[in-house]
């Protein structure tokens, strides 16, 4: 039977790593990998559109499309720094600006690349999130001790608390801060993974049903098939937003180290 020699595949083999050069010295792997071989492509497509839109590159005095996005995309993080970020100078938030801006290239770069057949989604492995918003939270707790000094571990203890309730207060503030170097790689793993599977599993449901020898099957295919080309719409949004959010997220811890228990209104 036809339906005897269909090999069911697991969603998850679309982020399986695999080695492509294999290191290893001693006990340590430093295999390059197919996620090692995507983020070099990331990294140089930016680098070769970044390229291209300046003079020497062969860039216009009047912007076309490719100029106009990365114009768009300059122009994006200074503004959204501006707005997130209170009670500093203009120049000193700007000091934040290439951190920022890189990790906001990144991802918006990055995540939509994971939606071509046969590409592989580096953010949907917990390992480099993690990586990237933890080394973001060490970044952003130096830069709250060279702003604020020791006056930075006050934090954890808001002003006019009761001394009895200092210890729990110090608890309750700590851990959720501490979470912030976990919350935003998790954000940005679970979203990409979850979403990647969904499409994966529908489509492979829609393929099995057009592969059975089966006229009902055949006939019911359009279903599951319709309904993966309405997934790849709000994946693909969700892919982008994702660099946003997690973008925004770094303003608003920014914000919190900088400023701690001051509070500003941003109107926009």
């Amino acid at each position: 039977m036809w339906i005897d020699t269909i090999t069911p595949h697991s969603p998850l083999e679309q982020f399986a790593i695999i080695p492509l050069i294999p290191i290893k010295i001693g006990n340590l792997y430093f295999s390059f990998t197919n996620p090692s071989l995507f983020m070099l492509l990331t990294l140089s497509l930016v680098l070769l559109l970044v390229h291209l839109v300046t003079k020497k590159g062969g860039g216009n005095s009047v912007p076309n499309a490719w100029q106009s996005l990365v114009e768009l995309i300059y122009d994006f993080v200074p503004n959204l720094v501006n707005e997130q970020i209170g009670g500093l100078s203009v120049n000193v938030k700007q000091k934040f600006f290439p951190r920022i801006s890189v990790t906001f290239t990144f991802l918006l770069f990055r995540n939509p690349q994971g939606m071509i057949p046969y590409s592989f989604t580096v953010t949907s492995h917990f390992l480099i999130t993690l990586g990237l918003s933890f080394s973001i939270f060490i970044g952003i707790t130096i830069v709250g001790f060279q702003r604020n000094g020791l006056h930075f571990l006050s934090f954890s203890l808001p002003a006019g608390v009761p001394l009895p309730l200092a210890p729990f207060l110090v608890l309750l503030e700590l851990i959720p801060h501490c979470f912030r170097a976990l919350s935003s790689g998790i954000r940005l793993f679970a979203n990409m993974m979850a979403g990647h599977s969904s499409v994966k599993i529908l489509s492979g449901f829609a393929w099995t049903m057009l592969c059975m020898n089966d006229l009902f099957y055949f006939i019911g295919d359009p279903g599951p098939l319709f309904i993966v080309l309405a997934l790849t719409g709000p994946e693909l949004g969700v892919a982008i937003s994702q660099a946003h959010v997690s973008t925004i997220s770094i303003c608003i811890y920014l914000n919190d180290a900088t400023n701690l228990h001051q509070s500003f209104f941003f109107i926009n």
